[in-house]
């Protein structure tokens, strides 16, 4: 059994280093208990790979990425970088990242620790017990769709486009992803589309009902977009796995996300047939940046997806899970979760709570 891995790490921007170096602690954690040797490379990217190399996704920062048995990223972006080329931004970063390590599956589990009932801004009957997966499409759709740009037409008048396109082989690669995890879930899949007005997501529907027949076992069902949306707020328990697109995914996952209290809470990982990466689904909010006013809870989870997925190692997930769970349940919160009669932390304690709890699990 291999007990030796590389980790690409990529702190990025605003807070995403400082909540990477509360996950680091966890994960060091988890190496002495299990007795690995887990060689951490960091490097820049987004906003910091532009300062350090003027590109958002320096090429030794993906060298590092491919050599690696995972990544773990922080967050990108900033208001410092809006101004500069659109193909320079940090965001290009993680399209880059996508692309070249070929992570067509986003998994985004939101799931609402029994503590933060009362922080979602839902009633708890509503809530209680909610644990679905958005499956998300993460290499296609309109986010890649080419042709694409902004023009001036004959008239002089410019305008913008973009491109919604599916493959049958892309659809069929992510809907095999969302059936499997199914299978170890309660068995149900709603993928959800726009079929009534967009013909790629009609095709969509096509492949996903052809597909099914292979997976008799698993419930399937069809929702448009606008409705799961609503869904999700009126009756979000009904849902077990949610397959969906590119767009759709990115804005029914944020969503979600609401739902358990802050979207400080979710996790994400985004696989390949080869590589994959994790990270908070949380961008790098530079307005509290150096505040010890971020989350750091998300990233912290992010790392039991990266043993989960790409370690291979299930235990160390449930312990994550386990030692949040506890911290919570001892009325801790960090800004974005605070409610009358809890106590606020900032953003290192957190971690060192959970890190303490974590010593405690044999």
């Amino acid at each position: 059994m291999k007990t030796e891995f590389n980790i690409a790490v990529f702190p990025g921007d605003g807070i995403g280093p400082e909540v990477v170096v509360e996950a680091i602690k966890i994960l060091k954690i988890i190496e002495s208990k299990l007795g690995l040797k887990i060689m951490l490379n960091e490097a820049p990217v987004g906003g910091a790979g532009y300062e350090a190399t003027g590109h958002p996704l320096p090429d030794a920062s993906l060298d590092i990425a491919k050599k690696s048995d995972g990544v773990l990223l922080g967050a990108v972006g900033g208001p410092k970088w809006e101004t500069i080329d659109f193909s320079l931004r940090p965001e290009r970063a993680l399209l880059g990242l996508r692309s070249n390590l070929g992570l067509y599956a986003n998994l985004r589990p939101a799931r609402i620790f029994p503590a933060l009932l009362d922080a979602s801004t839902l009633k708890r009957e509503v809530v209680e017990g909610l644990d679905l997966l958005v499956v998300r499409e993460l290499t296609g759709g309109i986010y890649f769709g080419e042709p694409r740009g902004v023009v001036t037409n004959d008239k002089g008048e410019r305008y913008g486009f973009n491109t919604l396109v599916y493959s049958e082989s892309e659809i069929e690669r992510i809907s095999k992803v969302a059936f499997d995890v199914a299978r170890k879930r309660n068995g149900k899949v709603c993928s959800v589309d726009k079929a009534n007005v967009l013909e790629a997501t009609g095709f969509w529907r096509d492949i996903v009902t052809g597909l099914h027949s292979q997976y008799s076992d698993i419930e399937l069902s069809h929702m448009y977009v606008d409705n799961c949306a609503m869904q999700l707020v009126r009756n979000p328990k009904q849902f077990d796995v949610i397959l969906t697109t590119n767009m759709f995914g990115d804005i029914l996952s944020d969503e979600a996300s609401m739902l358990t209290g802050s979207i400080g809470m979710l996790p994400s990982a985004s696989l390949g047939e080869k590589y994959a990466m994790y990270e908070p689904i949380h961008g790098s909010a530079p307005d509290i940046a150096g505040k010890e006013l971020a989350n750091p809870l998300a990233t912290i989870l992010s790392v039991g997806m990266l043993f989960k997925y790409s370690l291979e190692k299930e235990e160390p997930n449930i312990w994550i899970e386990e030692a949040v769970e506890k911290v919570l349940g001892q009325g801790v919160r960090t800004a974005d979760i605070m409610s009358d009669g809890m106590k606020q932390v900032g953003t290192k304690e957190m971690g060192d709570l959970v890190a303490a709890e974590l010593e405690k699990i044999n």
